[in-house]
């Protein structure tokens, strides 16, 4: 940024009439004659000579502070808070990013595992924090859509956050325990309806993916399950494998290493495509309950009113990230595909699944219990 002499207009009916301008962030400048005005303003104002030499001050260095921030970012450790305690779907997606955007952007990245409230804990902590950058937020569903529908929440998820990037989107896996004598979709139904509330699944917390999953699935096949709420999808599994609970709507990460050991059994995919990793496995719709379809998705988030540049910044390095070869076939293993957006797009997302699911809740009567 240029400036040469600036001025306000004291007065005349052309002010640049005839003056060579350089127009740098909306300030209209010249050198020539003894003019300037922000082109946001449709008047001009007089100003005397000290004054305008303070105002001018001012002005730079705030021209000057706002660039230099954007411009440095990021000068120091970046805290990557994970909305889920360490070994579900949104720790292994967090840590993965965390290791990476640290050596795209040469500093390093810290993984802030925040879990309990269904995220809400960690998403109040995340629009808290200063809107520099240098706290972003995994999450996911719960705490970017649907917690207030639940329980009072401290935020605004439309609001107090800003949108990255979408990162993951994935079906859930219905999973059973080697005890549950049903061995697909319809038999499970079935002695659902045999054993009303008895059943009970647990899921990564009150509002997420696997709860909304599990409530679909209750109200479509009309049944009455128990649900289980716990503070993340790692705590949830193990009570499934010891038998505390009998089933579960599981992300993909969390539930695969369990079906492969012969710890539990996989009845069918929650989305309505089945799963690139698990073609073999029917869908919900597919196996017993048409019109079914539920997914999980995750997305990057900062506090609202960091600057623009900067929210560019991270959209750039991790879109990159996400979809490099060898990050996608990493997180397709685990059953995460990548799904990368600008953060406009991830801005309506977000508000299409609030109002979506804020329907489907209402509709079905779901509350926090």
């Amino acid at each position: 940024l240029q400036v040469s002499t600036l001025y306000y207009h004291s007065g005349g009916a052309a002010p640049f009439e005839g003056a060579a301008r350089t127009t740098a962030g909306g300030v209209v400048v010249t050198s020539s004659r003894d003019w300037v005005r922000r082109s946001c303003f449709d008047c001009a104002l007089p100003l005397r000579r000290p004054a305008r030499t303070v105002f001018l001050a001012l002005l730079w260095t705030g021209f000057h502070c706002a660039y230099a921030q954007q411009a440095a970012y990021p000068s120091k450790t970046i805290r990557l808070i994970a909305s889920q305690s360490p070994g579900g779907g949104v720790d292994s997606v967090a840590r993965l990013a965390a290791a990476r955007l640290g050596e795209a952007v040469g500093q390093t990245v810290i993984v802030d595992n925040r879990p309990g409230a269904n995220g809400s804990l960690a998403a109040e902590l995340t629009s808290r924090s200063p809107p520099d950058g240098y706290t972003v937020m995994l999450g996911a569903v719960g705490n970017l859509g649907v917690n207030s529908f639940f329980s009072k929440i401290s935020y605004d998820p439309l609001t107090d956050l800003a949108p990255v990037t979408t990162a993951i989107s994935s079906g859930n896996l219905l999973v059973v325990h080697p005890s549950v004598p049903a061995k697909s979709v319809k038999e499970l139904i079935a002695l659902a309806r045999m054993r009303p509330g008895e059943l009970a699944y647990g899921s990564s917390g009150t509002g997420g993916a696997g709860h909304l999953s599990g409530a679909l699935f209750q109200s479509m096949a009309k049944i009455n399950l128990l649900h289980v709420p716990y503070k993340g999808g790692a705590p949830a599994m193990l009570d499934l494998v010891a038998g505390q609970t009998q089933l579960a709507f599981a992300s993909l990460p969390t539930a695969i290493p369990s079906v492969g050991a012969g710890k539990l059994r996989a009845l069918a995919v929650t989305t309505a495509a089945r799963s690139k990793i698990l073609p073999q496995l029917q869908t919900i719709a597919e196996a017993g309950l048409p019109g079914y379809e539920a997914h999980s998705w995750y997305g990057f988030v900062v506090a609202a009113k960091t600057p623009p540049g900067i929210v560019i910044r991270l959209n750039r390095e991790l879109v990159q990230i996400l979809n490099k070869p060898d990050t996608n076939e990493l997180l397709l293993r685990q059953g995460l595909e990548v799904w990368t957006s600008t953060p406009e797009a991830f801005g309506a997302y977000i508000r299409s699944e609030y109002d979506k699911w804020g329907r489907v809740i209402r509709a079905a009567g779901i509350s926090a219990s």
